[in-house]
């Protein structure tokens, strides 16, 4: 079949790119072998990860003089059943099986291209609409079949995994919730700074990163900075948990993040350049195939550092074993909201606040839901001067808490003054009584927005002792408030 590589080098310029260049087309096979399904020659083949403009793997095997090829976008399927894309590609020529090297910018498939896994095949089945094969690689073992679905071809494994106690990567978990609290002061703690951002799981598939918010939302188009994480980890399937800070000065901003959470797809991609955000990764729940929720703490964060997760735009958190004082007291000196200590020998609790993690802050952080505001004076004549503000309780009441006055930045006071608009209501939300100079003159809102205050301390009669506003919450909603 002369001319079998003619696209592979109408593609690429000699001498532009370091990938093997033959003079000459490689030699077809007898018609009885393709007739009969033979190899036509030798029977290796290899899998490439390439890190061109999408991360993708390459299956590529040798049959009748040259590397038959398709780009598989999520890589080879690791239990069956699971059907994934493969995209048939041009022919490739045989040096191709050892080539390893970056490709450079401006050339076709430019990036870096490394050898994934390598080994033999067997041919069961090989015709223009299915092939049927048996890999023989360091990382790969079984049956694999690519069809024919439409345009392209789909890749599937018919072997069950090596691993008999494999568990797919599960569509959701829920994040653990700290318990408010002091300083262990027996042994068997580890300490982690409090980082002042949004909390985020991340569910790494084939490249691929989903981040999901606090309540189980999709916000991976928020963060688009973020997405190289998927590729950064390759074929590694994992679960992290952790929180995304925007910096300001050094130190993570709750307010500069505020730009960030409300942003749409398309605006999120401007402000990724503007306002960049990391991802701070503090624990490890899902490892290929294993789940890791019933594991330790320190077992847990033992294979998460063994990911080495650093890049621009993400990190690992510190862990710190002992000195918990020392802690505190380096958290405060960095200007950081505070200390989480986590019971070393803890699981991971899918969706529950457990006081094996303390939340240790010298203010109190929480979640209120808008009621009302009172009008502004002076400077804020056009915005507001307080935000009234409540908790709903388990009978479905929201009980007043006091109010808030500062905090506000101007951007939060426009931006936040436009969506009061948007709810004010002629009634009062408060199903508990709202002193009488703080009612008078106020305006009332629907109970749909919830922000975040840090404060000092309760008052005796169940108000908010010197409140600050932090920012709005779009990923909670009242219902969530519920005590």
């Amino acid at each position: 079949m002369a001319g079998k590589l003619d696209e592979y080098r109408r593609k690429r310029r000699a001498g532009s790119t370091p990938e093997p260049m033959p003079e000459s087309s490689a030699k077809s096979g007898t018609e009885d072998e393709q007739d009969n399904g033979g190899s036509g020659g030798g029977n290796r083949f290899v899998v490439h990860e390439h890190h061109a403009s999408h991360l993708h793997w390459d299956l590529r095997l040798e049959r009748e003089g040259v590397l038959v090829s398709w780009a598989v976008p999520k890589g080879l399927p690791p239990v069956p059943r699971v059907a994934r894309l493969a995209v048939h590609t041009e022919d490739h020529p045989l040096e191709y099986i050892d080539f390893s090297g970056e490709i450079p910018e401006g050339q076709y498939g430019a990036g870096r291209m490394s050898i994934w896994d390598t080994g033999t095949y067997d041919t069961l089945k090989w015709n223009d609409r299915e092939v049927s094969i048996v890999l023989h690689g360091e990382r790969v073992e079984g049956k694999h079949v690519l069809y024919r679905a439409g345009e392209n071809w789909q890749l599937i494994r018919s072997d069950p995994p090596a691993d008999p106690d494999w568990e797919p990567l599960p569509e959701l978990i829920r994040p653990m919730l700290a318990s408010q609290g002091r300083l262990p002061a027996s042994g068997g703690w580890s300490f982690e700074f409090k980082w002042d951002g949004v909390r985020a799981l991340a569910r790494i598939e084939g490249g691929r990163t989903d981040l999901f918010s606090r309540r189980g939302g999709d916000i991976s188009a928020t963060y688009p900075e973020l997405s190289g994480l998927g590729a950064n980890l390759g074929t590694t399937q994992v679960w992290l948990d952790g929180e995304i800070v925007a910096l300001s000065g050094g130190s993570p901003s709750f307010a500069a993040l505020q730009k960030r959470m409300h942003a749409g797809e398309s605006r999120a991609r401007q402000l990724a350049k503007q306002v960049p955000v990391t991802y701070v990764v503090f624990d490890l729940l899902h490892l290929d195939g294993r789940s890791l929720l019933g594991e330790p703490y320190s077992r847990r964060r033992e294979l998460l550092e063994r990911l080495e997760l650093t890049g621009t735009h993400w990190t690992l958190s510190p862990r710190f074993d002992e000195d918990g004082d020392a802690v505190v007291c380096a958290a405060a000196q960095q200007g950081l909201e505070g200390v989480v200590a986590k019971r070393s020998g803890s699981p991971y609790r899918d969706g529950q606040r457990s006081t094996d993690w303390l939340k240790i802050t010298e203010l109190n952080t929480i979640e209120v839901v808008i009621g009302g505001w009172r009008p502004g004076e002076g400077r804020r004549s056009a915005t507001f001067g307080s935000l009234l503000l409540g908790r709903p309780e388990a009978d479905g009441g929201l009980r007043y808490v006091g109010q808030v006055g500062t905090g506000f930045t101007d951007a939060m006071l426009d931006e936040l003054s436009a969506q009061l608009r948007d709810v004010e209501s002629d009634e009062s939300p408060f199903t508990t009584e709202v002193p009488r100079d703080r009612a008078k003159g106020a305006h009332w809102a629907r109970p749909e927005l919830v922000g975040e205050v840090v404060f000092k301390a309760w008052t005796d009669d169940g108000r908010l002792r010197a409140p600050s506003w932090r920012g709005l919450r779009p990923d909670r909603t009242p219902e969530e408030l519920r005590s």
